[in-house]
């Protein structure tokens, strides 16, 4: 009877098997367990322009306040720190890729978490060159990205937003020389900048630092026509003497 195999293989599919927890070791249902998630993963009250934490009864941080970003907004699960900073090492340099759909979960949980926004269209992740690419096997940003998407019923483009020059590790340069290592590395595919026009773009990465690459894209997106830019990532990096 086909219909009656067809419901077993939907009962089947929502089981959800035991996974050992990333960070603990121990059992649970996800590669990072609850317990892990409560204490490693509490959401804090951030900056709705950069994602940097703030006291519970701020919107804004004074930096943003004083020099706004070139992006519209941003939101972040967690600190860049214990677990999360081996984590994402792992999944983004050495193929976790059974990390994709915690990380994913993390942003869509930090979304759930922020006042109501603006509406979104359009999910796109931060593009690698075609070197890297290459080099690595896969874009973590798009494997972050498109499981967002499908959480959250939007579309994801993977094509749309293009990396024409390949970069330096902004990770290895100092502050003040990120934002002219990025500078012209981004484009729109240009045969399809009408897509971009009036709408409202979330931006998906696993990490922000200073921001520098957001907003390089932010500028780029919008010269294309975009309306708002929005960056959602897992992590973002606490400013230095921070807790």
């Amino acid at each position: 009877m086909p219909g009656a195999r067809e419901a077993t293989f939907i009962r089947a599919d929502r089981w959800r098997l035991p996974s050992l927890c990333a960070v603990c070791r121990g059992w649970g249902k996800s590669r990072v367990c609850a317990e892990c998630m409560t204490r490693f993963a509490a959401i804090v009250p951030r900056c709705q322009r950069c994602a940097l934490p703030v006291p519970a009864d701020v919107a804004v941080c004074g930096a943003c306040l004083a020099s706004a970003p070139r992006f519209d907004a941003a939101i972040a699960r967690v600190d860049y720190g214990f677990p999360w900073d081996r984590l994402i090492a792992g999944f983004k340099f050495h193929s976790a890729l059974d990390l994709a759909d915690v990380l994913a979960r993390a942003i869509v949980s930090a979304r759930g978490a922020m006042p109501p926004a603006d509406a979104t269209d359009l999910l796109l992740p931060v593009p690698l060159s075609a070197a890297r690419l290459r080099e690595r096997g896969y874009n973590q940003a798009w494997e972050i990205a498109r499981r967002v998407a499908r959480r959250v019923g939007l579309a994801a483009d993977a094509s749309l937003l293009l990396r024409i020059r390949d970069t330096s590790h902004q990770i290895a340069l100092p502050v003040e020389e990120r934002g002219d290592n990025v500078r012209g590395a981004f484009a729109v595919e240009p045969r399809r900048r009408s897509e971009l026009r009036g709408r409202a773009i979330a931006l998906i990465d696993d990490v922000m630092t200073t921001g520098s690459t957001a907003a390089e894209i932010a500028r780029t997106l919008k010269e294309a026509g975009a309306a708002r830019v929005a960056v959602w990532v897992v992590a973002r990096t606490p400013r230095p003497g921070d807790d």
